[in-house]
């Protein structure tokens, strides 16, 4: 019974059937996982509160932006539901596009099941992948940073400097990893690592992790050179 109730329940949302049948029988694979499906004619709100899912995978062709509003509202209406939106080819606006939905990743659709399983054991552990396309994708960053201007939160916003800690934790959440993670490698307390968090953000003026993201790449605070890899040897530890 415990290993049913452990195991990571991943709602496929899409509206081919062909494509929903082909993620159950790739992830179906994985002792870990449980898999639902539902056709995006459905109510899929409905679904998501019926069944609480970890992960739902948003299969969207990102043109559609009735996709990506329904990512926005999952997101928004269920936050411990953590959304992955497959992409049949995303690039920087498409994913820039992702990011404002408050997505944790956004893979494409021809990714490997290696790859989509591992990120959707990520997301449920509650890393954020999608901030490693920040690293790799300075265009994206730029337009994170452009929306949050236009909001009136300028680079000049910065009320105080970030301590030698704060930049390192915001190291790590640039790789993407979760406060758990970050507290088990820096050896001090997930609480702890939450207060640095809130006062990261309240010092940048971010409004969440991804901006705050984008503002240490422009300010050269972290490099998107600079990838340590230790989130993948501890998770391979759990």
């Amino acid at each position: 019974m415990n290993k049913v109730m452990n195991k990571i329940k991943v709602m496929v949302i899409d509206e081919q059937a062909f494509f929903r049948t082909g993620v159950r029988q790739t992830l179906g694979q994985e002792d870990d996982m449980v898999i639902l499906e539902c056709d995006l004619a459905q109510n899929a709100l409905e679904m998501i509160e019926t069944h609480l899912p970890d992960v739902a995978l948003l299969g969207s062709d990102l043109a559609n932006r009735s996709g990506l509003e329904l990512g926005r509202k999952i997101a928004q209406h269920f936050p411990n539901t953590k959304v992955i939106v497959l992409s049949p080819d995303p690039d920087d606006m498409e994913l820039f596009e992702v990011i404002k939905t408050a997505a944790v990743a956004c893979l494409d659709k021809k990714s490997s099941s290696e790859e989509l399983a591992n990120t959707i054991r990520r997301a449920r552990n509650g890393e954020y992948p999608i901030n490693e396309s920040l690293m790799t994708r300075p265009q994206v960053a730029r337009h994170v940073l452009n929306q949050f201007q236009g909001l009136g939160k300028t680079m000049g916003g910065i009320v105080a400097p970030l301590t030698n800690r704060e930049t390192q934790i915001l190291n790590y959440i640039a790789e993407g990893n979760s406060n758990k993670v970050i507290a088990h490698i820096l050896g001090i307390s997930e609480q702890t690592i939450k207060n640095h968090v809130s006062a990261i953000l309240r010092k940048l003026n971010a409004n969440d992790r991804a901006h705050a993201v984008a503002i240490a790449l422009h300010s050269g605070w972290i490099s998107p050179e600079a990838k340590q890899g230790r989130r993948s040897e501890y998770f391979d530890e759990i």
